[in-house]
């Protein structure tokens, strides 16, 4: 369990540290132990831990976290978590991380993760359609 903490903890470092010094080129590959770490952490029963894991995955944007971060989204007795595995989903933006999202607005029991989850499908949708607009326009920009 301690292995997982040093690991996640030196991944976080370095890639804030490459972050920092201005050239996210650095951080060109994720290497699978740290994909795994992460997504071992979210089974752990310390909350830092998982909700720490939760953030890095969206923040990865880690595809393959997508079902574990559903299943906490889903299942966690905490709201708190289930609305950091909510953004981490939104981050990711895989159909199915949020298709996850959208179920929650409407499933989710607690009106204040549902809030969350509408907040972010909204933005998600509004992205989308700002990104088909700008589609659109160097489409009618080529036809000239």
């Amino acid at each position: 369990m301690k292995s997982i903490v040093i690991a996640i903890l030196l991944t976080s470092l370095l890639i804030g540290a490459s972050y920092a010094a201005g050239d996210p080129k650095a951080v060109t590959e994720i290497r699978q132990n740290t994909i795994s770490s992460l997504v071992n952490g979210l089974n752990s029963e310390n909350l830092g831990l998982k909700s720490g894991c939760t953030y890095m995955l969206g923040e990865l944007q880690i595809t393959t976290a997508v079902i574990p971060l559903m299943k906490i989204l889903r299942e966690n007795e905490n709201e708190d978590l289930r609305i950091a595995a909510a953004l981490a989903l939104y981050k990711i933006g895989t159909p199915m991380a949020i298709n996850a999202v959208k179920q929650s607005i409407r499933f989710d029991n607690s009106e204040r993760v549902s809030k969350h989850c509408a907040s972010f499908y909204h933005e998600y949708i509004k992205n989308k359609l700002v990104d088909e607009e700008k589609d659109d326009n160097v489409v009618k920009t080529a036809r000239k």
